[in-house]
């Protein structure tokens, strides 16, 4: 491997968009907590006594939306999970750098550091994200990851700063990348552009946009679906840029009713640690009660709900 390949592979420094996105952040969930302010707001339990059918009728027009707000330890809990994130996150770079390296080596074409291989290191990550997302909702193991992100009653800004600390359960997932020669420091750029792309889809101050950007583009009504509850909204919307892979993979749901944000089963709980670890807790429990290795496996590989009474139709967890 040349001198240019193995610079391609290294990790990719921080950049002036890692040092602007912290002041960014304060700034904009400021400006949307004073817009909420000055808007009319819903009951924080408005829909807990709510029936299914309450929740799912999807006879028109749709519910306005009536925002939930603020609320100073659910955001202090979100950013406490991110501080968690990065430095999670920053103790095992070496090791997905390593991994990312070893499959590039070994890559069945080479893309190279063209003009194309950024734009096409960002569409190959939005199509694998789609994936590793709906993995996460379908995989008990993964979920337990995942529902950090979810367990937040509130939907704002700082939900989407509600970050997990074992990502690197779905790192596996973006090795295609490599495989392909994308050079390493496109696919964390295009790792870093997705994942800030999502950050103002967490917001409820935005409304339905024109129907062509909704018909294309994730946006704030499109990911307030896949925060709800709502038996219609369950594990729906799993895109990150691009909605056209829910459209296309038949996990795409319009916002209709207003959205029951958080679990079925909510964690009523600020620790972080708990936040963080509750499902793996959780999951080990189930397994030390069951009976059998095909059960145990369930409980860690079959959907988040499953039981083993329970195999044809398992009811998830997930939001």
């Amino acid at each position: 491997m040349n001198h240019l390949d193995m610079k391609h592979l290294n990790a990719r420094p921080i950049d002036v968009i890692d040092l602007l996105s912290l002041p960014a952040f304060a700034a904009t969930m400021a400006w949307e907590a004073r817009i909420l302010s000055r808007r009319e707001r819903r009951e924080f339990d408005d829909l807990d006594r709510a029936t299914r059918d309450e929740l799912s009728d999807p006879a028109p027009p749709p519910d306005e939306l009536v925002p939930v707000g603020y609320d100073a330890r659910d955001t202090r809990a979100s950013l406490t999970m991110l501080l968690g994130s990065v430095a999670a996150n920053l103790a095992v770079a070496g090791a997905v750098a390593a991994l990312q390296r070893m499959v590039f080596k070994r890559r069945i074409v080479d893309l190279g550091a063209t003009k194309w291989s950024l734009p096409v290191a960002c569409l190959a990550w939005d199509f694998l994200y789609y994936w590793d997302h709906r993995w996460m909702h379908e995989i008990r193991l993964l979920w337990a990851n995942h529902v950090t992100h979810h367990s937040s009653r509130r939907y704002n800004l700082s939900t989407a700063l509600r970050q997990p600390w074992s990502g690197i359960l779905t790192a596996w997932v973006f090795l295609p990348m490599p495989l392909l020669g994308i050079p390493y420091r496109h696919v964390t750029k295009a790792a870093q552009l997705n994942l800030l792309y999502q950050y103002w889809i967490h917001t409820e101050a935005i409304d339905r946009l024109p129907k062509p950007i909704e018909a294309v583009f994730n946006t704030p009504s499109h990911h307030r679906v896949h925060h709800g509850a709502n038996p219609q909204y369950l594990d729906k919307n799993y895109g990150g840029v691009l909605i056209l892979w829910d459209r296309l993979f038949g996990t795409f749901e319009p916002e209709r009713r207003r959205v029951k944000y958080g679990l079925t089963k909510n964690v009523d709980t600020f620790n972080p640690l708990r936040l963080a670890y509750h499902e793996f807790a959780d999951i080990a429990r189930d397994v030390r009660a069951s009976r059998g290795v095909r059960n145990k496996l369930g409980y860690v590989f079959r959907r988040p709900g499953w039981q083993p009474s329970a195999e044809l139709e398992p009811r998830p967890l997930a939001a």
